[in-house]
């Protein structure tokens, strides 16, 4: 497919918000020269797969091929231009109806330039919307390119992935991120802190900055294995703490979805329009996004508890004899392996107080 935004190169600044893909936004600038009729990018959350599909997005829209400047690319940017149409889950996966609407909106012109650009989050979790989307991207609409977004590619999503050009991100690793906060005005010490608090996600270490709660949590998470005592009185009220100081860590989210609310509504009055297109689609992105945000803190918060462990399985090999020293070694071993299998539960979106009170519970009983 070949448009306006193929004359140019887009200057490095559309991409300015994405932080350590450098081989992504390489592929993404040169596919806008002529680019096709889908691209799928996969690698885990936080690593800026949104930006990187708005900025490519701007870069497909704009008239000048991506200059970063122009109002196209800021509305593009921000979410906000109606030939960039973002498409978010309705419910815990991405439904039938999710993707119907998708295809609805693929036979659509686009309203303003000579192309639309359809981004489609969480395809990853489209096993059953899959077959609907199939269809549409093997009979792409001319006008419209598809970015799909997705943190891996499961076997029932194969066919997608290959009617797509991949472009696989990477957690950005701790020196980059450190690297980055520094450049943000944060003091080195602490952003080696941060960097290994957002264990690769560059919308974590972001939000941390503004966060001055992040040592307290991590101490409150290596406290564990000292404060149980067998009780089932004293695993519950530490498990009611670990789960107060999740919703405590959601605070710069929230606050962060405020702000892009009021200036998104800011926006839209400045341009005479009378209400706020869509608002109730990034209302419930923003839901979305802080259930997230809380299950990836206690993910985090369990990653802390298992790096304690297997500390005092390392320091286990100290003096008390052959026998005491296997005993302790396996209770500890089973203690990691405990933290482990609930960390992997997470995912399932289990009840999180009764499973942090049973992991707690049990790891009374493995290491009391």
């Amino acid at each position: 497919m070949t448009g306006p935004a193929a004359e140019e190169t887009p200057v490095p600044g559309l991409f300015a918000a994405v932080v350590g893909q450098p081989s992504a936004v390489a592929q993404l600038r040169s596919a806008a020269r002529r680019p096709v009729h889908a691209y799928l990018l996969v690698g885990p959350a936080g690593a800026g797969s949104r930006h990187l599909a708005r900025a490519f997005g701007a870069a497909l829209l704009c008239p000048r091929g991506g200059c970063g400047a122009c109002e196209v690319c800021r509305r593009a940017l921000a979410g906000v231009h109606p030939d960039l149409v973002e498409i978010e889950r309705s419910g815990a996966a991405l439904s039938v109806d999710d993707a119907r609407r998708v295809v609805q909106l693929a036979q659509r012109r686009p309203l303003e330039g000579a192309r639309q650009v359809i981004l489609v989050a969480d395809v990853h979790l489209g096993r059953l919307a899959a077959p609907v989307l199939l269809k549409t991207l093997e009979e792409p609409p001319g006008p419209t390119v598809f970015v799909l977004l997705a943190e891996t590619v499961p076997t029932d999503l194969a066919t997608i992935a290959s009617r797509c050009v991949r472009i696989e991100l990477v957690a950005v690793p701790d020196a980059v991120l450190a690297g980055w906060l520094e450049s943000q005005g944060v003091e080195p010490s602490r952003s080696l802190e941060l960097a290994a608090a957002a264990r690769g996600s560059v919308e974590r270490a972001r939000l941390l900055v503004d966060d001055p709660g992040v040592a307290a949590r991590l101490e409150l998470w290596r406290s564990v294995p000292t404060r149980l005592d067998g009780s089932g009185a004293s695993a519950a009220a530490l498990a009611g703490e670990l789960l107060a100081s999740a919703e405590e860590a959601v605070s710069p989210l929230q606050a962060r979805n405020e702000a892009e609310l009021a200036s998104l509504a800011s926006e839209a009055e400045s341009m005479g329009e009378r209400g706020m297109s869509g608002r109730k689609e990034i209302e419930d992105r923003h839901r979305r996004e802080e259930r997230r945000w809380r299950a990836d803190e206690i993910r985090f918060g369990l990653a802390v508890l298992a790096s304690a462990y297997r500390d005092r399985l390392m320091e286990s090999a100290g003096p008390g004899g052959p026998a005491r020293t296997a005993e302790r070694m396996g209770r500890l071993s089973t203690a990691v392996t405990a933290v482990e299998e609930v960390a992997v539960e997470l995912i399932r979106n289990p009840n999180e107080s009764l499973m942090l009170e049973a992991l707690l519970v049990r790891l009374s009983a493995v290491t009391g």
